[in-house]
């Protein structure tokens, strides 16, 4: 593999963090190419030169092209970014399975466990396109606004191979991008699903008011569990310590504009499961990975009383009070 950052890259999915790399790489003069399931919504995109529907407010780089043609979205294409969330991954790279240059990586930005199957994203890649296709991941807490309005972030760039994880760093690091790398995909991309479950109970304590005080609990309480499955499913302790750890926890359950964190708040403040979902047009990742964490955790007989607790609010009708009372009285023990 040749050294040095990608020069022609392929953006599969139209949504705001596909889009903000989109706006990142044509800054640093690299050819980009976005395709969207919908080839209707891509041309309103294109005819706006702005995704007003997932990144308002943010003009689009002249330089951006736009694909609609499945035989034509990869074409000449030297890596490929997978920015369809984690649930619609398996249709939309069946769908275009055919068309996948050989040999090129795709770094997936998903964040999340596929509901039945319990994979991973790169997982999923795998299981449709072969285990020859090269995959990493890009991770960390970067808000797609934020890294629009170019405020400082940091991401990770996973991968069992170390020279594709340093192109990739070389790739997206920009004056406002910092990227490291890390060798640990199981521990990146779980700990990117799994606090987004954590960030669902975070909003939820901000719409009954619980206060900071049961916020830093949840989060330190949080960790240790997300740790205590990755753990067992055999990734890195010191990952969960890290930018893709402890540091997207952090953004995803204090950020005002965190779908998950934000979905959990008008559940909090009394809206059903189907109401909060309706109150946005993004994807709020958590729900699903919820499903798919509580599967996780009883398979691998892994205790995660927080992941119970949001299950049991979402899908099974406990009261909030309810669960948080259950919470707060569970047996004592030592940290």
């Amino acid at each position: 593999m040749p050294e040095g950052g990608f020069r022609n890259v392929s953006i599969i999915g139209d949504g705001g963090m596909g889009t903000v790399l989109a706006m990142l790489l044509c800054e640093k003069a690299i050819a980009v190419r976005m395709w969207g399931y919908d080839a209707v919504q891509l041309a309103e995109i294109e005819r706006q030169r702005e995704n007003t529907r997932f990144l308002p407010g943010y003009r689009l780089p002249a330089s951006l092209v736009f694909e609609s043609k499945d035989d034509r979205a990869m074409a000449g294409s030297d890596l490929i970014i997978s920015a369809v969330p984690c649930q619609y991954m398996r249709g939309v790279w069946t769908r275009l399975k055919a068309h996948v240059p050989s040999g090129v990586p795709i770094v997936s930005v998903a964040k999340g466990i596929e509901n039945g199957t319990l994979l991973r994203p790169t997982q999923i890649l795998a299981d449709v396109l072969g285990g020859e296709v090269p995959t990493a991941v890009l991770s960390g807490p970067t808000i797609a606004d934020e890294l629009a309005r170019k405020l400082p972030a940091t991401a990770c760039a996973a991968s069992a191979d170390k020279t594709l994880a340093v192109r990739i760093q070389q790739t997206f690091t920009c004056p406002w991008l910092r990227v490291y790398t890390n060798p640990d995909v199981v521990g990146v991309e779980l700990a990117g699903a799994m606090k987004n479950v954590i960030a669902i109970a975070a909003g939820i304590i901000d719409g009954v008011r619980a206060g900071d005080n049961a916020k830093a609990a949840l989060l330190a309480r949080g960790l240790a569990e997300i740790s205590r499955l990755g753990l067992a499913m055999g990734a890195t302790e010191q990952t969960f310590a890290g930018l893709t750890g402890l540091g997207d926890l952090v953004t995803t359950c204090i950020s005002p504009s965190g779908r998950n964190r934000s979905f959990g708040e008008r559940i909090g403040r009394g809206q059903t499961l189907a109401q909060a979902q309706g109150a946005t047009d993004s994807v709020v990742e958590g729900i699903a990975t919820c499903k798919s964490v509580a599967s996780l955790a009883s398979l691998y007989n892994v205790e995660m009383p927080i992941t119970k607790a949001v299950f049991e609010v979402l899908f099974e009708n406990k009261p909030v009070r309810s669960a948080i009372e259950d919470l707060m009285t569970r047996r004592l023990k030592a940290e």
